[in-house]
């Protein structure tokens, strides 16, 4: 007893001193202890360095003898760390990190790029694939929604820019859980956020509704585009990482073909759809947005095979389930290389130590949902906390200039983007006016119209005893017209006035021409009866065809610009090709001021678009480099929601000019594109370095 006595009082000062060794396995021990037990750890550790205690080859996930030496260094800070200044402990964790990044790029050129990468490689591609789907949808849509939901012009142009806001708020939100969560399950919580709600918002019938799901769809989808690139990424070594990246890129373009092709394809053809009753109609452009989410259920369905970024379980501490999946990736390639028999040599991966980590709590404290409270606030700071972190002295200069060129990159793009099928749309309105039909004092007399009358305006007319039955009007005008003794049936109206007219005992049965459409009109003993309930779809746009095909060439003219990007992005660097890309862009613009017809404006719009793609290219490749692992995601989806708020004012800007002066957009556009690019020339080249 009095020896065991003496050895708890040289384990006491042992402490003190921050020193485990006497027990072995960094817990106190007791009295009741046998003293074998010492005696065995001693002969399991004797002739052993203890400086030299991970022996190579060995994986430590398997049990081995040397696991308990090893366990007692970990659980011997653990405790110690207590007592150490933060600073520290971030000091360490910096160093560790480093180290781990050297390491991690050498283990994935040990694993190599095959077969994995090109399977992840399509599976993030359709993701990348919805969001430049989603982008598109309600521009497609809301020809035919204004009619079909009786849209003002304040909502067509909130639903425009509601699919940005969400985007915006996703970015943000879900790259942040991104490095608190994981890669693949923040993606996965994405992608099925949009199928979901962009599923249940081609059934809805009410505006506000329809708006709310558009709104929760644009959220889901604005977290995939900083998950995606971060996710990817971490698979891939410096040689392959900007030009596999590019290439990733290029979904997006074919998210914008898929969307202009179905639209093409399907919109026009009004009779595809059904109707239950007089309430509920389903109309073509609702089956368009169906099918236009099956991108994100695709990519929903095939990410559910695949594991989650080894770097981002290293970073949170998970050394044994990186391990397994690098492994996996190293088997996967070999396998396919023909090489089954290469052996994954790599035994023990640095970890960095774990500063902050998320305590759970027991079942038994408090209620099932004070614990979920604790929880999504504790994950929420951690959010915040990284989104701050961006703005620490070590990174505020280049985040500063990041969103600056992200900015300006938006406003200029996606302004433009919008502006061109406005001033096309514009253009063709400018050549419908133009072929107008003017009728002045026609008198007519028992007679019965039953055809369409379309593109006229009719002066000092007078109508009596005619008969107006199953016809349709459309941008047709009555000016100081008399209708006496009239009947109208079954008409349906687009854009169709009466002004200061006087009609006298006439009868309305079962038409669209409301009230409204009767301006400073005299009605004399006239009755309007089972007047036409909802807005109706009754004419297609001859112009929604070149709509689409404008849409479809922008999005396939920047095919040359993906493919030039992503050879030279690692020969050139990033920095020069966004500011090459942004320069060449803003000279494009310029030339804008003599696109004076469609076609002239189609091709300078699939120009524009062709230059600028590649800086689109190398900003999403810098922005990933640029940040380490725990912070990536964040910093991405800071930056893209700051994208997708330039996106909105360069629509509201852009689009309130068109029929006004070309002037303004060409300059706002020119201007911010060689003000980034010069900006983005300051940035640090990042092509040679590791990912941290």
């Amino acid at each position: 007893q009095g020896g065991r006595e003496a050895n708890q009082v040289s384990d006491d000062y042992r402490y003190q001193d921050g020193n485990y060794d006497a027990a072995n396995d960094g817990y106190y021990r007791g009295g009741d202890e046998p003293a074998h037990e010492e005696d065995a750890q001693s002969d399991v550790t004797e002739g052993h360095d203890e400086d030299d205690e991970v022996y190579e080859g060995e994986y430590q996930g398997i049990p081995h003898p040397d696991d308990i030496k090893e366990k007692q260094k970990k659980r011997a800070p653990a405790v110690a760390d207590e007592y150490r200044d933060r600073a520290d402990l971030m000091a360490e964790r910096m160093e560790d990190e480093e180290q781990l990044a050297h390491q991690y790029e050498n283990i994935i050129e040990e694993c190599g790029h095959g077969r994995f990468q090109w399977t992840l490689f399509f599976v993030l591609g359709l993701a990348l694939m919805a969001d430049g789907v989603e982008v598109f949808v309600v521009g497609f849509v809301l020809p035919s929604a204004e009619k079909d939901m009786c849209l003002s012009s304040s909502n067509k142009g909130m639903l425009g820019l509601i699919v940005y806001l969400g985007m915006m708020v996703g970015a943000v939100l879900l790259g942040g859980l991104a490095d608190k969560l994981g890669r693949k399950q923040c993606l996965i919580i994405s992608l099925a956020i949009n199928a979901a709600f962009a599923f249940l918002s081609s059934f809805v019938q009410g505006y506000g509704f329809f708006l709310f799901c558009r709104l929760i769809s644009g959220l889901g989808i604005g977290g995939t585009l900083p998950i995606v690139f971060a996710y990817f990424s971490e698979f891939l070594s410096r040689e392959k990482r900007g030009e596999h990246l590019s290439w990733l890129c290029m979904f997006w373009m074919i998210g914008g073909i898929f969307a202009s092709a179905m639209a093409w394809s399907i919109i026009p053809h009004y009779g595809w759809g059904f109707s239950m009753g007089t309430k509920y109609h389903f109309h073509s452009w609702r089956v368009f947005v169906l099918v236009c989410s099956l991108p994100c259920i695709a990519s929903l369905v095939a990410l559910k095979f695949m594991p989650e970024s080894p770097r981002f379980l290293l970073e949170i501490g998970k050394h044994d389930e990186a391990w397994m999946i690098l492994k996996q990736v190293h088997d996967t390639n070999m396998r396919a290389k023909g090489e089954p028999e290469r052996v994954f040599t790599v035994s023990y991966i640095k970890t960095p130590k774990q500063v902050d980590e998320f305590i759970e709590i027991q079942s038994s404290t408090g209620t099932w949902y004070q614990r979920w409270l604790v929880r999504i606030t504790t994950t929420l700071k951690q959010v915040w906390d990284n989104v701050l972190y961006c703005l620490t002295a070590q990174y505020r200069m280049n985040t500063l200039m990041l969103a600056v060129v992200w900015f300006t990159m938006a406003l200029s793009y996606y302004g433009l983007i919008v502006w061109f099928p406005d001033m096309i749309r514009y253009l063709q309105d400018e050549a419908y006016e133009s072929r107008v039909k003017i009728f002045d004092e026609e008198e007519v007399s028992h007679f019965t119209f039953n055809f369409t009358l379309e593109n006229q305006i009719h002066r000092n007319g007078e109508y009596r005893n005619d008969k107006f039955i199953g016809m349709k009007f459309k941008e047709v005008r009555f000016e100081d017209s008399l209708f006496e003794d009239c009947y109208f049936e079954d008409v349906t109206s687009s854009e169709t006035f009466f002004e200061n007219c006087t009609i006298i005992s006439t009868v309305f049965y079962n038409t669209d021409l409301y009230e409204h459409k009767f301006i400073d009109c005299r009605l004399i003993n006239s009755t309007f009866m089972k007047e036409k309930e909802g807005c109706h779809i009754d004419f297609e746009e001859d112009n929604d065809f070149l709509i689409y095909l404008v849409s479809f060439l922008g999005s396939l003219s920047v095919l040359p610009g993906n493919i030039i990007s992503a050879l030279l992005m690692d020969k050139i660097g990033r920095i020069k090709m966004i500011g090459g890309s942004m320069l060449i862009s803003a000279v494009c613009c310029f030339f804008l001021f003599f696109g004076n017809s469609e076609s002239a404006m189609i091709g300078w719009q699939c120009l524009f678009c062709g230059a600028s793609i590649a800086a689109w290219n190398a900003l999403d490749v810098i922005t990933v480099e640029l940040y380490p692992t725990d912070k990536r995601a964040t910093a991405f989806g800071i930056l893209n929601g700051l994208c997708k708020f330039g996106a909105i004012l360069g629509n509201s800007i852009f689009s309130s000019f068109v029929g006004i002066t070309k002037v303004v957009p060409i300059l706002l556009a020119s201007s911010a594109l060689v003000g980034g690019g010069l900006l983005a020339l300051r940035l640090p080249e990042t092509r040679e370095q590791v990912l941290m």
